[in-house]
């Protein structure tokens, strides 16, 4: 499976506890690629993942298993020819346009598994990975929120299966970057991507589960829900926040991962393993 992670250095503890999840539970090779990107423009600055921290997920997945690899990307370049400027001081990172970019590097294949950084794999998601998206652009599972605030078929970015091929072939991506500079936008790249995708596919709620764990969950994306009992609030917890995960969530499932993604951490980062908890 060709899977995608986008992003800056902040994202480093997340895809390392994705990783994981992957590694867990993926049937047959991983071609993990990671983009990232450096901006700096004024007040907003974005620092790229460093190759340094990608060696060492190499040495990782390699440890599994020889045909894994994980590859860096730097989209410096064509981030900053194309500054997604409408959308720079949104509550967004930048980074979370890079996805936008990946029609700009032909070594990326034709068909990509994206993933958000904090996307846990609970199950092989090879039969995601293998649906025909061959007559459309890109196919996701409809966001929890969005499908009632837009419309019904308004797709979650967080899981993507990309079609690479049939997206450079319709200029659906650069038509995202254009309007991602000149218009700004709540979600900045999922709204580019619904507004302007003319061919996707809508895939079950099991491939995105976005608000809470289900028995048939393949994928689970720990995105901020809203809650109402006891009282309203905002809930924003991450997979490798284990204390939030049992007070706030209630959240047991990924205990034995927790426990790997400690022991990884330390060996990546040494002495300043505590960075990636």
């Amino acid at each position: 499976m060709n899977i995608l992670y986008c992003g800056d250095k902040n994202i480093e503890c997340g895809v390392l506890y994705s990783m994981l999840s992957l590694l867990n539970n993926a049937n047959g090779p991983l071609h993990i690629y990671l983009l990232t990107a450096g901006l700096d423009a004024g007040d907003v600055k974005m620092e790229a993942m460093p190759p340094a921290v990608v060696e060492g997920f190499e040495r990782l997945v390699k440890s599994v298993s020889e045909e894994h690899f994980v590859k860096r990307l730097d989209a410096s370049r064509f981030f900053q020819a194309e500054v997604p400027s409408a959308n720079l001081r949104t509550r967004f990172t930048p980074g979370c346009m890079l996805r936008l970019y990946a029609d700009c590097f032909l070594e990326l294949p034709d068909k990509v598994l994206y993933l958000d950084y904090d996307v846990v794999c609970r199950r092989d998601c090879r039969e995601l990975y293998d649906q025909d998206i061959s007559d459309c652009e890109f196919a996701g599972v409809p966001d929890h929120y969005g499908r009632w605030f837009f419309r019904g078929d308004y797709v979650n970015s967080g899981v993507l299966l990309m079609n690479l091929a049939r997206m450079r072939q319709t200029g659906l991506l650069g038509r995202c970057r254009r309007r991602c500079m000149d218009k700004r936008m709540f979600l900045p790249d999922q709204s580019a991507l619904n507004a302007l995708a003319r061919e996707k596919k809508l895939l079950p709620r099991r491939y995105n589960d976005q608000r809470r764990l289900h028995a048939d969950t393949i994928l689970q994306h720990f995105t901020t829900t809203f809650r109402v009992f006891p009282w309203p609030r905002k809930v924003s917890v991450k997979p490798w926040q284990i204390e939030p995960m049992h007070r706030v969530l209630g959240n047991h499932e990924y205990d034995g991962l927790y426990e790997a993604y400690q022991a990884a951490a330390k060996r990546l980062r040494g002495d300043q393993w505590e960075a990636y908890l």
